[in-house]
């Protein structure tokens, strides 16, 4: 979502106050998903669903995510690309399981936890990829972490019931809500700590005012 795979070399290990900045200018687009996110979740549970209702329902939740992703930024131009493919597909699945005449149980959770599965593997790629540049990167492996599991639950019996359904995706929302809103403002406070870094010297010797490798800007925010 902020740090593509394999843009790290090009990078070159350096954090910029301008990357660091546009990287927290999302923090309130992620605080106002992770919100929403939870508040769904709570209605999945506490809602008595038909499967055409609940199909409805997590189309609006893959268009809203999607829509999110689309208007996120990264540290470089091929972030946002990536995001906006990502966010693109996401509104195309939502609109699909919305538009599709009577969905059964099947197809939902096909569609379901082959994307928990697809964004999953991404969060954590993309993850590893950030280890040198966001001090919390550990929070967007978790968030993948949680997604991957979730999706093969969903696809290990497509046939369940729809409560078991309504199981997964109420754990998803809630789970990836509460991530989200807790990575908004982890990523908020990442200029400061880019600033920090810049003007204090560090153990290793690192003048004030030169410009910190990412590593070191990583340690002190820990």
């Amino acid at each position: 979502m902020f740090v593509a795979p394999g843009t790290m070399p090009d990078f070159g290990q350096k954090l910029t106050r301008e990357a660091a900045q546009r990287v927290a200018d999302n923090w309130w687009r992620l605080l106002v998903n992770g919100l929403a996110l939870i508040v769904a979740g709570v209605l999945i549970f506490s809602i008595d669903w038909s499967i055409r209702s609940l199909a409805t329902f997590i189309g609006a939740l893959f268009i809203l995510n999607g829509v999110t992703y689309a208007l996120t930024t990264g540290i470089d131009a091929r972030v946002r690309q990536a995001n906006v493919v990502t966010g693109l597909l996401s509104i195309a699945t939502g609109i699909v399981i919305i538009a599709w005449p009577g969905p059964g149980i099947v197809v939902l959770a096909i569609f379901l936890g082959a994307w928990l599965i697809v964004v999953g593997t991404l969060t954590i790629s993309g993850a590893f990829a950030a280890r040198r540049v966001l001090p919390d990167w550990w929070l967007l492996l978790i968030t993948g972490l949680l997604e991957i599991p979730l999706g093969v639950l969903a696809l290990a019996n497509p046939g369940a019931t729809l409560a078991a359904l309504i199981t997964v995706g109420g754990i998803w929302a809630v789970a990836i809500g509460v991530m989200r809103i807790v990575v908004a403002f982890e990523i908020k406070r990442l200029p400061a700590e880019v600033d920090k870094a810049w003007t204090a010297p560090d153990r290793n010797g690192t003048a004030a005012g030169e410009k910190p490798d990412a590593g070191r800007v990583a340690a002190a925010a820990s």
